[in-house]
């Protein structure tokens, strides 16, 4: 179970053949431009035809789309099938919330430093805190997260939630337990620390369908 965090369009030219799709990031927006035409027309005593010409600077106006950020929260179901122990990884499961009208596709996410720990609970809710787990003693944390807030992780496989909707993804052994962690967090629920971002793109690609995913290094 995680905490949740924040941290996507295309374009083409009109009047040629369609070019494939390519995603944009999240943090830019574009304006698309649309080409002009040209008239053609008779003169009333059909002596001679008449070309109407186009104006320098005819074009039409289209615009991209609002970017909004994704969300990232715990949720208690599916139950992760590795458990932690002193010394182990387990799993963490999240919801992924996507509010844009297109795909978002997210590659990598942003860890913050090793030492920053979960906060344990007595409930799958995590509404009663455990007594004597906090996240000044749990030494729960993400794995493979370094002494540096921000640290990148690629996930095994790339994860695209498709337009205005969500997905719930488990991510495996991604969670960590020292072997120095108190008896206290025994039989506990923890809210992992929050992500501090997410390498993102938006545009068009194939919603992912799978429901476990990683990051291994």
């Amino acid at each position: 179970m995680i905490g949740n965090t924040t941290d996507a369009g295309t374009r083409r030219d009109l009047g040629q053949a369609p070019r494939p799709r390519r995603p944009w990031s999240l943090a830019r927006k574009v304006t698309a431009a649309v080409v002009g035409f040209c008239l053609a027309g008779t003169a009333a005593y059909a002596v001679t035809n008449w070309v109407v010409g186009l104006s320098s600077g005819s074009s039409g106006q289209g615009q991209s789309a609002t970017v909004s950020a994704i969300s990232i929260t715990a949720v208690s179901s599916p139950v992760p099938s590795n458990l932690l122990y002193p010394g182990g990884t387990g799993d963490a499961v999240m919801k992924i919330t996507n509010p844009n009208p297109f795909p978002v596709t997210i590659t990598a996410v942003n860890l913050p430093t090793n030492t920053t720990y979960a906060a344990g609970y007595s409930d799958a809710a995590l509404t009663t805190p455990q007594t004597g787990c906090s996240n000044t003693t749990s030494l729960v944390s993400w794995a493979f997260a370094t002494s540096s807030s921000g640290s990148s992780h690629t996930l095994t496989s790339p994860i695209t939630v498709g337009a205005s909707s969500n997905l719930t993804m488990t991510f495996t052994n991604d969670a960590s337990m020292s072997l120095t962690t108190p008896a206290a967090c025994e039989a506990t629920y923890f809210s992992m620390p929050s992500l501090t971002g997410v390498a993102a793109s938006g545009g068009q690609a194939t919603v992912t369908v799978a429901t476990t995913d990683s990051w291994t290094s």
